[in-house]
């Protein structure tokens, strides 16, 4: 049985549903984030969260028959985006608050990410940016960016340091040539082997990570188990079979844009979950990113 028949979900709902469910998946791992903070340290978290999913994607695959690639090309490609979207991406925003870079300007930083691959996209995938589309990833931008601005406000702007700032803005670079890389080599792969493969590159990078510069900190608490669980299920296995449908659906400019909504959808289910305070500037974001999405996403 493969996981790319007509019959897949990923192509029969409409692109709006996919895309939502989507945006709550990605920003449901800052909730998951937070559950497990107290209880494991953040390199062997990823570390064990990314092998679990390369073994879980790697069962699935195995149990429904998906043709895993036959040629070199296949496995390489697979494992080069796995490598940048998954684990220099996710090591290096965790290397940079772990070693001080506020929250919130990591959270800017990752806002970048829609408006590099807008402006990558033509060279590198010849797609071609609309002036509409232009105008509603600045919108956009310009949302995330309200959202965002109590938690970058609190940082005091002479304290960031330089070195995690650096290396957060190399996690959002590679996530960017990772989706764009995606596009352009592994863009009709099937879905389920091709994630896998992706999460098997980005353990490579994590287990050593995480030897190198983890305590192996673990507490194996209810707590921990339930939100690693979630984390290699939802946020991940799901989530990025999620990306991966939506990236081969549209133009990756259109696909980007939907992280502008991570911010402000987080942002909620912090107020929701954990009785945060929501700002009226980020009620303001909130709207504003919204229809810079919807304008930026629309066909």
């Amino acid at each position: 049985m493969s996981v790319d028949t007509p019959a897949s979900p990923t192509r029969t709902l409409p692109a709006p549903v996919v895309s939502s469910v989507f945006v709550l998946i990605w920003a449901s791992g800052f909730v998951a984030a937070r559950f497990v903070a107290p209880h494991a340290e953040a390199f062997t978290f990823v570390a064990v969260r990314l092998v679990g999913v390369a073994i879980v994607l790697g069962v699935i695959t195995f149990g429904l028959g998906a043709r895993w690639p036959r040629s070199r090309a296949g496995w390489r490609d697979a494992l080069v985006a796995g490598v940048l979207m998954q684990g220099i991406y996710v090591i290096g925003v965790f290397w940079s608050v772990e070693r001080g870079l506020p929250s919130g300007i990591a959270a800017l930083v990752g806002s970048l990410q829609p408006l590099l691959t807008a402006a990558m996209a033509r060279p590198f995938l010849g797609e071609v940016v609309s002036p509409r589309r232009w105008a509603g990833i600045a919108t956009g931008f310009a949302g995330a960016l309200l959202v965002l601005a109590p938690k970058i406000g609190a940082a005091d702007a002479s304290g960031i340091p330089a070195l995690p700032l650096v290396a957060c803005l190399g996690a959002m670079v590679a996530m960017t040539i990772g989706t764009l890389w995606q596009k352009s080599h592994a863009g009709q792969a099937e879905l389920l082997p091709n994630a896998a493969i992706q999460f098997v590159g980005a353990a490579f990078l994590a287990v050593p990570a995480a030897l190198l510069f983890g305590t192996g900190r673990f507490d194996a608490s209810l707590p921990l188990w339930g939100g690693l669980a979630w984390s290699i299920l939802v946020n991940s296995v799901a989530g990025i079979l999620l990306l991966l449908a939506l990236i081969r659906r549209g133009e990756v400019a259109g696909v980007a844009s939907l992280l502008f909504l991570v911010p402000p959808v987080s942002a909620a289910m912090a107020y929701l979950l954990f009785g945060e305070t929501l700002a009226p500037i980020q009620m303001a974001g909130m709207a504003v990113a919204t229809i810079g999405v919807a304008v930026a996403s629309r066909r």
